[in-house]
């Protein structure tokens, strides 16, 4: 599991593969091919790297982490405290097949509605996708340079799913869904996306667990949850270097979308687009959910569970970056340039001929895709639920070409 070669996982298609409609009439026109919306953005592999919390089941002490400090048991071996916080600085890949084409989903083609009307038959278009993560942390340093240690592979599709005016009455939607391989599958769904301009405003997120049910939540926060502390269930345990380096501190365990932010921070954003899937939709949109396998449920009491997924959401944004990349002198009949954004740190490669000499070196302005995204799953266990928080900041893994417009 520690091949450093997951991280490129991907989904292959054959060139051909397109779903449609089997023809009920032999001589019927195609169906036009349904629109992806914001999926269009969706293409390609893009590549980053992120953060990821949870707190897992611990009924004594950890004999699994090949850590040099040893991790003590957790103050208390029982309810609600047998866990341990575990942090992740990741690396990751998202890489995104071609789309499926027209899928068609059957309506009753009779009238069902109070209205009287039919509920015709639906087509939307879906986009595959593999998602796999690896660990990087490194105690010695204190930030992600470590050997990567896979920790999460994730086949799934994307649907954009079009507006129904009966049974349901729903605006355009999109759903995710995915299997994730500890014994969960999800399906979450939201409503059409929002633009703006400039970048994006993320809000705060809470690692803190909660008794399970209540309402308000009625907040259990552990020792592990303060940075400074060094005797906690936690790994790693004693976060000195990775408060030096600035890579875990307090300020990130507090809120991890901290990590997004300061991704972002001299970037020039000119636009956003934002949306949200969850497995409890709020309303009016509805369905969706989370399927786990006997293990992670227990028995039929909420307080036996084995870190059964409850609930999950997550919001993606999708934004466009502005650069100015330089260019340097170029004569005629040399090979072509490539320019990282950002040399040496992840980030998007141009790649390009000028159409004519460059005399003396000059900046261009070009433009990126940018994917962050910040994703809670609800962990019922030891009569708490456990929000588990990951967030990443991924760009094109594929050199961009720099567009004819950009030379001067």
């Amino acid at each position: 599991m520690a091949d450093a070669t997951l991280l490129r996982a991907k989904l292959l298609l054959p060139a051909e593969f397109r779903i449609d409609e089997v023809k009920t009439i032999v001589d019927a026109p195609p169906t036009p091919t349904p629109p992806l919306g914001v999926l269009e953005n969706f293409t390609g592999e893009f590549s980053g790297t992120g953060f990821n919390t949870i707190f897992r089941p611990n009924g004594a002490a950890p004999t699994t982490t090949t850590f040099t400090n040893p991790i003590p048991p957790p103050p208390i071996l029982t309810a609600p405290n047998e866990n341990v916080l575990e942090l992740n600085l990741t690396t990751e890949t998202l890489t995104f097949s071609a789309p499926l084409g027209s899928v068609p989903n059957r309506g009753l083609g009779m009238p069902v509605a109070a209205n009287g009307n039919a509920q015709e038959d639906i087509f939307f278009n879906a986009v595959p996708y593999v998602q796999a993560v690896s660990d990087v942390t490194n105690q010695a340093t204190g930030k992600g340079d470590g050997k990567p240690q896979a920790i999460h592979f994730e086949p799934g599709i994307w649907l954009n799913v079009p507006a129904t005016k009966n049974v349901p009455v729903l605006a355009n939607s999109l759903v995710r869904m995915a299997s994730i391989p500890h014994g969960t599958t999800i399906n979450a769904q939201g409503s059409a996306p929002t633009t703006v301009n400039g970048p994006p405003n993320i809000p705060s997120v809470s690692i803190t667990p909660f008794v399970i049910g209540s309402s308000p939540p009625h907040l259990i926060t552990f020792t592990s949850q303060t940075a400074a502390n060094k005797d906690t269930p936690r790994i790693p345990q004693d976060l000195t270097h990775f408060i030096a380096s600035g890579e875990i501190n307090q300020a990130i365990l507090t809120d991890p979308n901290t990590v997004l932010r300061n991704a972002i921070a001299g970037q020039t954003i000119t636009k956003t687009i934002f949306f949200t899937v969850s497995t409890t939709p709020p309303p009016p949109e509805f369905g969706g959910g989370t399927a786990n396998i006997a293990f992670l449920e227990g028995n039929a009491a909420a307080t036996s569970a084995n870190a059964n997924a409850v609930r999950m959401t997550a919001t993606f944004w999708i934004e466009t970056v502005e650069h100015l990349i330089p260019i340097p002198v170029f004569k005629p009949g040399q090979g072509p340039l490539r320019i990282p954004v950002r040399p040496g740190v992840n980030g998007p490669v141009f790649t390009g001929t000028p159409p004519r000499e460059i005399p003396s070196p000059i900046a261009i302005k070009v433009f990126s895709t940018q994917i962050q995204y910040s994703q809670v799953v609800f962990l019922n266990f030891a009569g708490l639920t456990w929000p588990h928080v990951s967030v990443a900041t991924l760009t094109p893994a594929e050199d961009l070409p720099i567009p004819v417009t950009a030379w001067p």
